[in-house]
């Protein structure tokens, strides 16, 4: 039976060479690990999945449109939108498996251009999955109805359909790239540890909070006890007490200082003061003045 240019048969089945859908969508693209799917994922796919049935549904009319107008004859309704769903249905299928491409090997500046290999590879096998399924799946809703649609003809026009998979598989990639990169939480500097500047003369030392135990006012001074011994420090303990204050330290006495978390234990006395066991052994006195303040900081 002879063949129309058009691809349907002198008897008015459709079959052949039938336009394939610029199935892009108009999504964002997404934010992070190289496997499983995020929340984002999900969000990313979900706006993919609408914008292809938009689109889908603009080309079937489009189609319909264009073969009434330059070729004459009407076209059933069905055809254009078998063309389309089995396009799209086929690039929906395929779009989990570029986003997992897409995390697994990101694009970035070269080099490497590892990436750029792996991508070329994943447009191949991306385009001929597409071009083979959608032209069987075509052939099962023609035979469906009792027409015939030839299934590998989109595989034998494959060079066309590969130019427009093309676009289709790279805009995925560059969105989605793009989404997963301003979906990706900010990166936050390292927290450095705090220190107290130590001036003794010309000569300064800088003390790590973290490795004070505990401050004892000496007059115009206070002395900074650490595992590696104390250090002198000229400032009054109320200054340094609101200092380190938001480092775990709380008053014990009208003149101590101690952190908080180096506390092995409390025993309090008859009078209501009481002592504190530090962990490394050493004892410090407390005054119930500042009990409760003690009790209060968390440990």
């Amino acid at each position: 039976m002879a063949r129309r240019a058009d691809g349907f048969h002198a008897d008015g089945t459709g079959c052949g060479v039938a336009v394939t859908p610029p199935a892009r969508s108009g999504t964002s693209g997404g934010p992070v690990g190289t496997s499983g799917w995020s929340r984002d994922d999900l969000v990313f796919y979900g706006v993919f999945l609408a914008c292809a049935a938009a689109v889908a549904t603009v080309n079937a009319f489009s189609r319909i449109d264009e073969l009434e107008r330059f070729q004459g004859g009407r076209v059933p309704l069905w055809q254009p939108v078998v063309w389309e769903i089995s396009s799209v249905l086929l690039i929906a299928l395929l779009v989990p498996a570029v986003m997992w491409l897409t995390r697994r090997f990101a694009p970035r500046p070269p080099p490497p251009f590892g990436w750029v290999l792996a991508h070329l590879g994943g447009l191949v096998l991306f385009s001929v999955v597409h071009v083979t399924g959608m032209g069987l799946l075509r052939a099962l809703a023609y035979q469906a109805v009792g027409a015939r649609y030839d299934a590998l003809a989109p595989l034998g026009n494959w060079p066309y359909e590969l130019r427009k998979d093309a676009l289709i598989y790279l805009a995925v990639v560059a969105i989605y790239t793009t989404w997963r990169l301003l979906r990706a939480p900010p990166q936050r500097p390292e927290p450095q540890a705090a220190a107290l500047e130590v001036r003794d003369g010309a000569r300064r030392l800088f003390v790590p909070v973290e490795d004070i135990l505990w401050v004892e006012a000496a007059g115009n001074y206070v002395e900074l006890h650490r595992p590696a011994g104390a250090v002198l420090h000229r400032a009054p303990l109320q200054e340094i007490e609101a200092r380190l204050a938001p480092q775990g330290f709380v008053r014990i006495h009208r003149s101590r200082l101690v952190r908080r978390a180096a506390i092995a234990a409390i025993e309090t006395n008859p009078s209501g003061d009481f002592a504190v066991t530090l962990k490394d052994g050493r004892a410090l006195a407390g005054s119930r003045r500042y009990r409760q303040a003690l009790d209060a900081a968390p440990a």
